[in-house]
């Protein structure tokens, strides 16, 4: 028995280093040139493997994912039908509420206008709201959703959220389902996206749902770049309904050199790093997924891959 290790963004030395440190005896084979025997591997963990590549082990039993998000996996038709696991750790969720923290507080304390005023050559004050008087809502409340949630509120923002499903967060107003949508976006002042990409996700952030924001308020999209209609971006920011956005994921990853997202001055691009599990935390949970694995149980996190989270 033997784990496959797939995934060209990772750091492959720290994985083997923090899962050997957990599970001494375990084979860790490294794709594509440290495969050995195929039929020796029971486990694979991927990130972004190539579509039919995870078909060729005939006695794999499980996919862990080191990712939060499965999206890509379930869109893959050649994927084996086995146990699917997204990553869940608390190293990823910490970084992804930093991240959010820091992109809402960039927006609220108006860093994106003041950098957009530099570059204007103009002395300009704008007064700043107190952080209790700032409404952030957040799409989607699942573990990242409701970790940044809870961030944002234990700083002093006023935070809402929605999810498809009903929810409770300790001092978070929670709407749920498409008839409090609106309720939910209508005092909503810096808009962040954590939603799984699913069918009814795909294209949420559109015009539509810009005009049922207050003017000028701010988005940060950290869910999936096929959340956003990039044009409808533009055209938001261009009016005023928008006053600038944060954009960690985009629809074609990099970002074509041809986008004008990247000379859109109220638009910030980061390179898809909001949040990565760092193997020294995540290893013990990726550990012990394999031992139910192999003992014949379904591993922990099990994606639904009807619903596509």
């Amino acid at each position: 028995m033997a784990l496959l290790f797939l995934s060209e963004a990772d750091p492959v030395d720290q994985w083997r280093e923090a899962l050997l440190a957990e599970m001494p005896d375990l084979d860790f084979r490294v794709w594509p040139d440290q495969i050995g025997n195929p039929l020796d591997i029971d486990v694979a963990l991927v990130w972004l493997p190539p579509p039919g590549e995870l078909s060729k082990f005939a006695n794999l039993k499980a996919i862990l994912s080191l990712g939060a998000g499965v999206d890509a996996l379930i869109e893959d038709c050649t994927l084996p039908n086995l146990p699917l696991a997204r990553m869940v750790d608390p190293s990823l969720t910490r970084m992804m509420a930093d991240y959010v923290l820091a992109a809402a507080l960039r927006h609220h304390r108006n860093l994106d206008f003041f950098e957009h005023e530099q570059r204007s050559g103009r002395w300009t004050f704008k007064f700043p709201k107190l952080v209790g008087d700032r409404t952030v809502g957040i799409l989607g409340l699942g573990v990242l959703g409701s970790a940044a949630a809870a961030c944002l509120r234990d700083f002093g923002f006023k935070v809402q959220g929605w999810s498809r499903s009903e929810k409770i967060l300790d001092g978070v107003a929670c709407f749920h389902g498409s008839t409090q949508l609106h309720s939910f976006l209508s005092n909503t002042e810096i808009l962040i996206c954590l939603l799984p990409l699913t069918q009814d996700t795909e294209g949420v952030l559109n015009t539509s749902l810009f005009a049922a924001l207050p003017s000028n308020a701010c988005l940060i999209n950290v869910g999936r770049g096929r959340h956003l209609v990039e044009g409808d971006l533009i055209e938001a920011l261009e009016n005023g309904q928008l006053a600038a956005a944060t954009l960690d994921v985009f629809e074609t990853e990099p970002l074509p050199k041809a986008s004008r997202l990247w000379n859109e001055p109220r638009v910030l691009v980061t390179p898809h790093v909001a949040s990565y599990c760092d193997p020294r935390s995540a290893a013990a949970g990726v550990v012990e997924n394999i031992r139910l694995v192999r003992a014949g149980r379904p591993p922990n996190h099990l994606a639904d891959r009807a619903r596509g989270y």
